[in-house]
């Protein structure tokens, strides 16, 4: 990883920590869950979390991005039931994410591998890649480039961060749009998921922020 996507990895993975309503030691558990395809309830949640469902409930409550069904349980926190451009296939199931990094950072978190297919957000022509707990294996278009902003004081993470990420099939192809968004910046696609290791080797590690609330 080069200098410049390393500081970029570190603003990342600083935003992500300090960013309210993140839990990221309930994020593995949950996502684990969601991939099933099926909605999640508080007493699952909370045996796949090894915590109660009281401490999952006060978590949950300061999560106010989490979808739910109308029976109350839970079918989207990044990655969600409910469709969004982020098509993002895993054995027989289709699923979805709220961006573009979720794509390429769960598959390592849950263990699985994802075929993802999304749209350009300029030109609607399709961005398809693969997604390993190990890695990128394909990225069509090869120049495909995701656009990534590290707000400083994101109050929602899907309005401020993640609505903000997305696929572009390529570099030229995402100029207009980073003119109307100056704060943001343009990656190949490795190099994207480079920036997004450091958050998944704290999640695996057990060394992601700790604590119910």
């Amino acid at each position: 990883m080069d200098t410049d996507t390393q500081t970029l990895a570190n603003r990342f993975t600083d935003t992500v920590n300090r960013a309210p309503g993140v839990k990221l030691w309930l994020l593995r558990p949950l996502l684990t869950l969601l991939a099933t395809g099926e909605p999640v309830t508080i007493e699952q949640l909370a045996s796949q979390a090894g915590r109660t469902a009281e401490e999952i409930r006060e978590a949950l409550a300061d999560m106010p991005d989490t979808e739910y069904d109308s029976e109350g349980r839970i079918i989207g926190n990044g990655l969600t039931h409910n469709p969004t451009p982020h098509r993002y296939q895993t054995g027989d199931r289709t699923l979805y994410a709220w961006c573009a990094m979720d794509t390429l950072v769960f598959p390592a978190i849950i263990g699985h591998t994802a075929h993802v297919t999304s749209p350009c957000r300029a030109t609607g022509e399709p961005v398809r890649l693969t997604v390993t707990p190990g890695g990128l294996t394909g990225v069509e278009p090869a120049g495909a480039v995701v656009s990534l902003v590290t707000p400083d004081a994101p109050t929602s993470v899907r309005a401020a961060f993640c609505n903000q990420v997305h696929f572009f099939a390529s570099t030229d192809a995402a100029k207009d749009w980073l003119t109307e968004h100056p704060d943001a910046q343009a990656l190949p696609v490795t190099d994207a998921y480079d920036v997004g290791r450091p958050l998944i080797e704290q999640i695996l590690s057990g060394t992601a922020p700790n604590g119910c609330c």
